[in-house]
């Protein structure tokens, strides 16, 4: 650029690869490339070996395909655990070594079948490959999930030892990878290192990620050893250390090595002639500091072993189960990009309120402190008092990460040193309130409903002026179905099942559970009934584990001989059935654990079963209406992490002309007691104009409107003035008789 026949100077050609250390970017012009074809096809080529696929991938190359990626063993094994990512791997077969993902668009779906049979034709002439899926349509969106979480599974390797970052950025011309990958295994060999594969290998730029443990001294060195020896491979094969992000303090200390000292004095000359004084990045790309320097752990320091009530020894204890988030982001989605994680993230935009952050104050607190309980510290209460405890990040964090249970034990701890509030026990007591309100049913709901009595109450206790108390029946579910036990028999028996009279259900919404028997009367389902405590939902959201362990304890003894494949226990309020198959395991002790996690499998939400029972053919649309009804349906938040939703939807569309219209992503931003808290009310309020109260108020006056959480139906009255039905309301209307 700088004779008379050369192009015009372009700084941007400079600054794009300076990772912020010459200049501040204020505004930026995108270049866009068109849209691909819109017919395409993911071939996913399952290998024995990882060697076959690094030579496959030169096969599928000649081929056109739009990208090639790579997952390997290590990479899929950790999906089996993840709740949302084991729904995806539908086209997984046996337990390969690799498997490659092939995509391409062309203008036609034939082209793209015939391409993918050439692919596989090929492979198999060279002995290739050993299962060939061609995925097309919605399911592709699947394939690529399980692809992109692979970064945040990874982290779910249980113990110390980690796949880190050090040299996943190398890149080689594709056909030298094969040879590169050789070289590069005989390295990992000689410092008896594994590794884990995966991502870009079309364009020779697979991600490897060794596996070694950080806080080990001897680890830390290794670790500068197989980035120094990778820098070289990499020179060696005239590719790039950093081929697709930056160098920045990871890689800086070797640019001298890749790129010749004299080529990095001239670096050094434009950066201290662009910033003199040092400003912008510094140590990132020049004058970078040691890559063993800055580590989130100080090496040689004893490992924590905190006590807790919860299990936590699938992780190897409470601090590595922090220390599973790996920074992805995933919980920064803005709302406009689905999933739920993390409503109050996509509230507020706070990077306070997202899983990560709690993660990662969780783990510095545990890490740093040196006190006896690391949990006593009033500012990360306010961060994890802020968590809705929806259980989004439980299935949608790659990372398997579990606010709802880490804030479950940190006030459990936390209350060891500053007694729970007034409000706090009475949310945790709020069954045995109930029970005692059921003397007098008719004096509690007045002293709850009358505005003047409320509000001192309200004022006094830290609730929400603006909420209403919920009052009690009558009765309970339980005195109703003991009245007329004997009309719980149909006239011809399809089964059985143990209805679960959770507490909200048992003095709240008794309605909703009598319709709940009554409907499975109509269906053909004798419904049985067995002492058993309350789920304990309450005590565990606040962070009372010892009352939670002895209800969890209680149940599980007192239903496990009592439920099995033929005689499900069925629930009507989502968070206390699902209690049994998430909570329980980790509450009871290791005597029960086993029975818990048995007894967990014959525990279903009324939905589940009644899909169960139409997949069986035992109910069919001729017990329903034929007349037409659109149903908006919002999902339970831990139906929607620990079940799914579907199950609700295909009950409700049973009836022949019902359909139903799920309200995108999203909570209430209720989360059982949280909304009703004052300090809680606006945040939760937020959280519900997301999408839920727009999604309520365009619906049209005749769409029924169901939600299966008691507090969800409560947040729609609120929030839109609006009656939303238990989705057994909305079927037990559409019965013929």
């Amino acid at each position: 650029p700088f004779s008379s026949e050369g192009p015009p100077l372009n700084l941007s050609q400079l600054i794009c690869g300076s990772e912020g250390t010459l200049a501040l970017i204020t505004q930026i012009k995108l270049n866009l490339t068109p849209l691909p074809p819109e017919h395409k096809g993911l071939l996913c080529v399952h290998f024995h070996s990882l060697d076959e696929a690094f030579r496959a991938n030169l096969i599928a190359l000649e081929y056109e395909p739009g990208a090639i990626e790579l997952m390997d063993d290590k990479v899929l094994e950790q999906t089996k655990n993840n709740i949302a990512q084991r729904k995806n791997r539908f086209f997984i077969r046996g337990n390969p070594k690799a498997v490659m993902i092939i995509e391409w668009a062309r203008d036609s779906q034939q082209e793209v079948h015939q391409l993918a049979t050439a692919t596989e034709k090929a492979l198999r002439a060279k002995g290739m490959g050993y299962h060939f899926p061609l995925v097309t349509g919605k399911d592709m969106a699947r394939v690529w999930e399980l692809r992109k979480a692979g970064l945040g599974v990874l982290n779910n390797m249980p113990g110390d030892k980690k796949p880190v970052a050090v040299v996943e950025d190398t890149a080689v011309h594709p056909e030298q990878l094969p040879h590169f990958m050789k070289a590069f295994q005989e390295l990992l060999k000689t410092l008896n290192l594994s590794c884990v594969y995966y991502a870009h290998i079309a364009t020779g730029e697979l991600h490897l990620r060794p596996v070694l443990n950080l806080k080990d001294p001897a680890d830390v060195e290794r670790f500068h050893q197989v980035a120094l020896e990778t820098a070289k491979l990499v020179k060696k094969f005239r590719g790039a250390l950093s081929g697709e992000h930056g160098d920045g303090r990871l890689r800086g200390e070797f640019l001298p090595l890749m790129l010749g000292e004299d080529n990095y004095q001239l670096l050094r000359k434009l950066k201290y002639t662009w910033d003199p004084h040092n400003i912008f990045n510094p140590g990132k790309i020049v004058d970078a500091p040691s890559m063993k320097n800055n580590l989130r752990y100080t090496p040689g320091t004893p490992h924590r072993d905190i006590p807790t009530i919860m299990d936590f020894s699938a992780t190897q204890g409470v601090l590595r189960a922090a220390e599973q988030c790996n920074g992805s982001g995933d919980c920064r989605r803005s709302n406009l990009a689905g999933g739920t994680m993390c409503p109050t993230y996509k509230a507020t935009l706070d990077e306070e309120m997202t899983t990560r952050a709690r993660a990662n104050i969780l783990r510095e607190l545990l890490t740093r402190s040196s006190q006896i309980n690391p949990f006593q510290n009033k500012e990360i209460y306010q961060v994890m008092d802020s968590c809705l405890s929806c259980k989004a990040c439980k299935a949608e964090c790659p990372s398997n990460v579990d606010i709802t249970k880490y804030k479950a034990e940190f006030l459990f701890q936390y209350y060891k040193k500053y007694p729970a509030p007034l409000r706090t026990r009475l949310i945790s007591n709020i069954s045995k309130l109930y029970q005692l309100g059921m003397i007098w049913p008719a004096v509690f709901n007045f002293f709850v409903s009358n505005p003047l009595i409320s509000n001192v109450f309200k004022k006094m206790t830290g609730f929400a002026p603006q909420r209403t108390i919920p009052v009690i029946g009558k009765y309970t579910l339980r005195q109703w179905i003991k009245r007329n036990g004997t009309r719980l028999k149909p006239k011809e028996k399809k089964g059985e099942v143990v209805l679960f009279m959770d507490e909200f259900s048992n003095y709240n919404d008794v309605a909703v559970g009598i319709k709940a028997a009554k409907l499975l009367v109509a269906l053909g389902y004798e419904v049985h009934t067995t002492p058993h405590k309350p789920s304990g939902r309450a005590w565990m959201s606040k962070g009372m584990l010892k009352k939670a362990r002895k209800l969890a304890t209680a149940n599980v003894t007192m239903l496990k001989d009592k439920v099995n494949l033929q005689r499900p226990l069925v629930g009507i309020e989502p968070s206390g059935i699902l209690s049994f198959r998430d909570e329980y395991p980790d509450l009871v002790g290791d005597e029960l654990k086993s029975q818990a996690r048995e007894l967990g499998k014959w525990c279903l939400l009324f939905d589940e079963f009644i899909v169960r029972e139409i997949d069986k053919g035992h109910i069919s649309p001729a017990a329903f209406t034929n007349a037409k009804q659109h149903v908006l349906l919002h999902g339970h938040c831990h139906q929607k992490a620990l079940a799914s939703t579907g199950h609700s939807r295909q009950m409700l569309e049973l009836p022949e002309n019902y359909s139903v219209e799920e309200v995108p992503g999203g909570c209430c931003g209720m989360a059982g007691a949280f909304g009703y808290e004052k300090e809680h009310y606006e945040l939760s309020m937020k959280v519900g104009e997301l999408n839920l109260f727009p999604a309520v108020r365009k619906a049209a006056e005749n769409t029924l409107v169901a939600a299966p959480g008691t507090s969800c139906r409560h947040q729609i009255k609120d929030g839109t003035k609006r009656m939303a039905l238990h989705p057994v309301e909305v079927l037990y209307q559409a019965l013929r008789t």
